[in-house]
């Protein structure tokens, strides 16, 4: 395999030429959200200056091409995670993909005594809904623990994979600690029991290889956004079965075939899951971020990012009173950091005048801070377009950041 140019490769992002405070931008939030490659921000251009019209809705020229844009990004996400086209919802992201199972799957299924299995380290986005749907249904919430280093407990899972366990929402990648779970041994392990396995692969489509078919889930969801793509998209994919079993979770426009006041016809999934006008243009870009990075290889991303990060941990060693959470082995390029005596958002804003984003809080993930016994932290997120030289300047602000708040 040739090693990408990766200083080519970052000039093709032009928001990090940017400056921040006199200071050359390091860019390091990008479990947040990415940075878009030109060719995403030319494409969604092109859309608007060249192809602007509504999808299914017009015979007309611009309408015919408007549609197979969209369809061709639908298309093109399904290669890009080993799919069947036909079983891509497109939605405005993970946190609306993951409600539609909630509300659309589980809801109409969960009674009283049935439990959703969880993990301690999931986001919001995949414990929130679940809490709603287990309310209005009867059902509990059973969390999956951690070891000390940040590492799912594999056993106690197994263990709490009893006969009242129908659904198991599990993240791919902590976007805390960067945890990458077996979740192909989970999802056989699952599937052995009768559970639905619904898992937020947020932090890993764009930063590693997935086949999702041979994962083996039930359903998978993703955000655009992480993915070098535009903001308000993402996808959610579920096994052909489901998604034919399952009813609308919005009605609207473009998700029927027949509408009379007696009742309505639907659509074929995944089509009756689209009400509405989408957002045409983002899914456009969302097709060249994932064809930018096919043409790069997320093995070759992966590889870079691995080396990235382990310079940075070997790096941040030199940090006096450094406590990093999440060392589990083999995990993807996040650091959620602490320093002794030092807030995370002081740490954070007093990064930001050299230059530095970093973001600082709770990300997203209160229980699992509440296990490590912290209320804040700052956490590095690296990517491919990152360097070497941007770690050690981020390295040595920390250090003139610890003199100021001596």
């Amino acid at each position: 395999m040739t090693t990408p140019d990766w200083h080519r490769i970052r000039q093709d992002f032009p928001l990090l030429d940017r400056q921040v405070h006199g200071k050359p931008l390091v860019y390091l939030d990008s479990a947040n959200t990415s940075q878009k490659p030109a060719a995403v921000i030319a494409a969604v251009d092109e859309f608007y200056r060249q192809h602007n019209a509504n999808v299914s809705r017009a015979v007309h020229q611009l309408g015919s091409e408007a549609t197979a844009l969209y369809e061709g990004a639908r298309k093109t996400l399904a290669r890009f995670i080993h799919v069947h086209p036909d079983e891509l919802v497109l939605t405005s992201g993970t946190t609306f993909a993951l409600n539609l199972v909630a509300y659309s799957w589980a809801l109409p299924r969960l009674k009283p005594g049935d439990v959703i299995l969880l993990s301690r380290m999931e986001h919001h986005a995949n414990i929130v809904p679940w809490q709603l749907v287990a309310e209005r249904s009867g059902a509990t919430i059973r969390v999956a623990e951690l070891t000390p280093d940040g590492a799912l407990d594999l056993d106690a899972l197994r263990k709490a994979m009893t006969g009242e366990v129908k659904i198991l929402g599990l993240t791919h990648v902590s976007n805390v600690l960067g945890t990458v779970n077996p979740v192909a041994d989970i999802c056989r392990e699952a599937r052995k029991r009768g559970i639905i396995t619904v898992i937020d692969g947020s932090q890993a489509v764009p930063h590693m290889p997935v086949d999702v078919t041979a994962i083996g889930c039930d359903f998978y969801a993703a955000t655009g956004h992480k993915l070098c793509g535009p903001t308000g998209t993402g996808f959610l994919w579920g096994r052909r079965e489901h998604l034919s079993a399952m009813p609308p979770f919005i009605g609207g426009g473009e998700m029927i075939r027949e509408v009379r006041f007696e009742g309505s016809v639907f659509n074929d999934a995944p089509h009756k899951f689209e009400a509405g006008t989408p957002n045409i243009a983002g899914f456009v870009g969302l097709g060249s971020a994932a064809n930018y990075l096919q043409d790069i290889g997320s093995a070759a991303i992966q590889t870079r990012e691995a080396a990235l990060l382990a310079h940075a941990m070997e790096a941040m060693q030199s940090i006096d009173g450094l406590r990093i959470l999440g060392t589990a082995p083999d995990k993807a390029a996040i650091i959620s950091f602490l320093i002794e005596g030092t807030h995370a958002h002081d740490l954070a804003t007093l990064l930001d005048l050299e230059g530095i984003a970093v973001r600082s809080g709770q990300h997203c993930a209160h229980p699992l801070l509440q296990f490590f016994g912290v209320t804040a932290t700052c956490r590095a997120s690296l990517a491919f377009y990152n360097t070497h030289e941007e770690i050690d300047t981020f390295v040595a602000a920390i250090h003139k950041v610890r003199k100021l708040l001596a």
